[in-house]
Protein backbone atom coordinates (compact mmCIF):
# COMPACT_ATOMS: atom_id res chain seq x y z
CA UNK A 1 0.00 0.00 0.00
CA UNK A 2 1.72 3.81 -1.06
CA UNK A 3 1.24 6.56 0.98
CA UNK A 4 -1.90 8.90 2.04
CA UNK A 5 0.59 11.59 2.04
CA UNK A 6 -0.10 12.26 -1.65
CA UNK A 7 -3.61 12.46 -1.22
CA UNK A 8 -4.75 15.69 -0.84
CA UNK A 9 -2.41 17.30 -3.67
CA UNK A 10 -3.90 14.56 -5.82
CA UNK A 11 -7.72 15.70 -5.21
CA UNK A 12 -6.94 18.99 -5.87
CA UNK A 13 -5.12 18.14 -8.94
CA UNK A 14 -7.61 15.67 -10.04
CA UNK A 15 -10.53 19.16 -9.67
CA UNK A 16 -8.16 21.51 -11.69
CA UNK A 17 -8.18 18.71 -14.04
CA UNK A 18 -11.45 18.35 -14.31
CA UNK A 19 -12.16 22.51 -13.97
CA UNK A 20 -10.09 22.96 -17.00
CA UNK A 21 -11.95 19.82 -19.43
CA UNK A 22 -14.71 21.83 -18.54
CA UNK A 23 -13.33 24.95 -19.64
CA UNK A 24 -12.10 23.78 -22.52
CA UNK A 25 -15.25 23.15 -24.18
CA UNK A 26 -16.46 25.30 -24.34
CA UNK A 27 -18.47 27.57 -26.98
CA UNK A 28 -19.00 26.56 -29.97
CA UNK A 29 -18.82 23.06 -28.28
CA UNK A 30 -20.95 23.49 -25.25
CA UNK A 31 -23.19 26.94 -25.08
CA UNK A 32 -23.27 26.97 -21.48
CA UNK A 33 -19.85 27.13 -20.66
CA UNK A 34 -18.26 30.80 -22.40
CA UNK A 35 -15.80 33.53 -21.78
CA UNK A 36 -17.72 36.66 -23.11
CA UNK A 37 -21.74 36.45 -23.75
CA UNK A 38 -22.66 39.18 -26.19
CA UNK A 39 -26.38 40.34 -26.80
CA UNK A 40 -26.18 42.26 -30.42
CA UNK A 41 -28.80 43.03 -32.83
CA UNK A 42 -31.09 40.08 -31.16
CA UNK A 43 -28.84 37.77 -31.54
CA UNK A 44 -26.76 35.84 -28.89
CA UNK A 45 -23.40 35.29 -28.93
CA UNK A 46 -20.88 33.14 -26.88
CA UNK A 47 -17.51 32.56 -27.09
CA UNK A 48 -14.89 30.15 -26.10
CA UNK A 49 -11.80 28.55 -26.16
CA UNK A 50 -12.45 27.27 -29.67
CA UNK A 51 -14.68 29.89 -31.74
CA UNK A 52 -18.18 31.75 -30.91
CA UNK A 53 -21.60 30.30 -31.22
CA UNK A 54 -22.32 29.06 -34.46
CA UNK A 55 -18.60 29.08 -35.76
CA UNK A 56 -16.50 25.76 -36.76
CA UNK A 57 -14.03 25.10 -34.05
CA UNK A 58 -10.68 25.70 -34.66
CA UNK A 59 -7.82 27.57 -33.49
CA UNK A 60 -7.76 31.19 -33.29
CA UNK A 61 -11.02 33.16 -34.68
CA UNK A 62 -12.04 36.84 -35.24
CA UNK A 63 -14.87 38.67 -34.03
CA UNK A 64 -18.11 38.30 -35.87
CA UNK A 65 -20.10 40.68 -37.88
CA UNK A 66 -21.81 43.38 -35.75
CA UNK A 67 -19.25 43.20 -32.98
CA UNK A 68 -16.08 42.44 -34.55
CA UNK A 69 -14.72 45.82 -36.15
CA UNK A 70 -11.03 46.83 -37.00
CA UNK A 71 -10.09 47.06 -33.11
CA UNK A 72 -11.12 43.20 -32.49
CA UNK A 73 -9.89 42.03 -35.25
CA UNK A 74 -6.77 43.33 -35.60
CA UNK A 75 -3.51 40.86 -35.64
CA UNK A 76 -3.53 41.19 -31.65
CA UNK A 77 -6.78 40.33 -30.46
CA UNK A 78 -6.61 37.23 -33.17
CA UNK A 79 -3.06 36.17 -31.59
CA UNK A 80 -4.69 36.00 -28.27
CA UNK A 81 -7.78 33.93 -29.27
CA UNK A 82 -4.74 31.53 -30.32
CA UNK A 83 -3.39 31.16 -27.48
CA UNK A 84 -5.97 30.15 -25.49
CA UNK A 85 -5.38 27.22 -26.46
CA UNK A 86 -3.53 26.79 -23.30
CA UNK A 87 -6.08 26.06 -21.59
CA UNK A 88 -6.67 22.66 -23.15
CA UNK A 89 -2.96 22.26 -22.60
CA UNK A 90 -3.30 23.41 -19.13
CA UNK A 91 -5.95 20.36 -18.63
CA UNK A 92 -3.38 17.63 -20.28
CA UNK A 93 -0.46 18.69 -17.78
CA UNK A 94 -2.75 18.31 -15.32
CA UNK A 95 -3.83 15.19 -16.06
CA UNK A 96 -0.41 13.82 -16.72
CA UNK A 97 0.17 15.29 -13.06
CA UNK A 98 -2.54 13.03 -12.26
CA UNK A 99 -1.47 10.13 -13.31
CA UNK A 100 1.52 11.03 -11.69
CA UNK A 101 -0.20 11.41 -8.42
CA UNK A 102 -1.75 8.28 -8.42
CA UNK A 103 1.42 6.91 -9.03
CA UNK A 104 2.65 8.27 -5.68
CA UNK A 105 -0.42 7.13 -3.92
CA UNK A 106 -0.13 3.53 -4.84
CA UNK A 107 3.38 2.68 -5.16
CA UNK A 108 6.35 5.56 -4.57
CA UNK A 109 7.02 9.08 -3.68
CA UNK A 110 8.44 9.55 -6.95
CA UNK A 111 5.08 9.45 -8.26
CA UNK A 112 4.17 12.38 -5.89
CA UNK A 113 7.36 14.25 -7.14
CA UNK A 114 6.82 14.41 -10.32
CA UNK A 115 2.99 15.14 -9.81
CA UNK A 116 4.40 18.64 -7.95
CA UNK A 117 6.58 19.06 -10.73
CA UNK A 118 4.06 18.80 -13.46
CA UNK A 119 1.29 20.42 -11.13
CA UNK A 120 3.78 23.69 -10.97
CA UNK A 121 3.80 23.38 -14.87
CA UNK A 122 0.51 23.01 -15.25
CA UNK A 123 0.03 26.06 -12.49
CA UNK A 124 1.93 28.26 -14.45
CA UNK A 125 0.54 27.03 -18.13
CA UNK A 126 -3.37 28.21 -16.51
CA UNK A 127 -2.06 31.45 -14.96
CA UNK A 128 -0.98 33.12 -18.18
CA UNK A 129 -4.13 31.40 -19.85
CA UNK A 130 -6.05 32.94 -17.31
CA UNK A 131 -4.42 36.52 -17.45
CA UNK A 132 -4.57 36.74 -21.34
CA UNK A 133 -7.92 35.45 -21.26
CA UNK A 134 -8.97 37.73 -18.73
CA UNK A 135 -7.46 40.40 -20.31
CA UNK A 136 -8.94 39.37 -24.09
CA UNK A 137 -12.43 39.21 -23.13
CA UNK A 138 -12.33 41.86 -20.62
CA UNK A 139 -11.03 44.62 -23.21
CA UNK A 140 -13.80 43.31 -25.99
CA UNK A 141 -16.27 43.32 -23.38
CA UNK A 142 -15.33 47.29 -22.73
CA UNK A 143 -15.14 47.45 -26.66
CA UNK A 144 -18.94 46.24 -27.38
CA UNK A 145 -20.27 47.86 -24.65
CA UNK A 146 -18.99 51.13 -25.56
CA UNK A 147 -20.60 50.38 -29.32
CA UNK A 148 -23.94 50.09 -27.54
CA UNK A 149 -24.29 46.33 -27.28
CA UNK A 150 -24.40 44.00 -24.24
CA UNK A 151 -21.73 42.25 -23.26
CA UNK A 152 -21.05 39.69 -20.00
CA UNK A 153 -18.18 37.96 -18.34
CA UNK A 154 -19.14 34.04 -18.90
CA UNK A 155 -18.98 31.15 -16.40
CA UNK A 156 -15.82 30.01 -17.89
CA UNK A 157 -13.59 32.74 -16.48
CA UNK A 158 -14.21 31.99 -13.31
CA UNK A 159 -14.31 28.37 -14.03
CA UNK A 160 -10.93 29.00 -15.37
CA UNK A 161 -9.85 30.64 -11.70
CA UNK A 162 -11.30 27.97 -9.74
CA UNK A 163 -8.79 25.50 -11.51
CA UNK A 164 -6.25 28.11 -11.13
CA UNK A 165 -6.63 27.93 -7.66
CA UNK A 166 -7.16 24.03 -7.05
CA UNK A 167 -3.60 23.75 -8.77
CA UNK A 168 -1.44 26.52 -6.17
CA UNK A 169 -2.90 24.24 -3.35
CA UNK A 170 -2.40 20.75 -5.58
CA UNK A 171 1.45 22.16 -5.59
CA UNK A 172 1.14 23.55 -1.82
CA UNK A 173 -0.09 20.29 -0.35
CA UNK A 174 1.86 17.42 -3.03
CA UNK A 175 5.09 19.68 -2.00
CA UNK A 176 4.31 18.83 1.60
CA UNK A 177 3.07 15.29 0.45
CA UNK A 178 6.61 14.43 -1.11
CA UNK A 179 8.08 14.72 2.69
CA UNK A 180 5.07 12.02 4.10
CA UNK A 181 5.62 8.37 5.19
CA UNK A 182 5.90 5.99 1.71
CA UNK A 183 6.86 3.11 4.21
CA UNK A 184 5.16 -0.17 3.13
CA UNK A 185 3.26 -1.90 6.31
CA UNK A 186 4.02 -5.01 6.53
CA UNK A 187 1.57 -7.14 8.83
CA UNK A 188 3.32 -9.74 11.06
CA UNK A 189 2.44 -13.14 11.32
Amino acid sequence: MGAGAAAPGLIFTFAATVLLIIASVSSPTWERISFLNTNANGGETHFGVFGFTGSDTHVGYFFPGSIGDSRLNGGLFHNFTRILVLIPVAAGLSGIALIFGLCGFAYHRAGTVFMTLVSALALLTTLVAWVIEMVLFGVARDHIRGNGFSAEFGNANWIVLGALVSLIIAFFTSACGIFGSYRNRRAAY
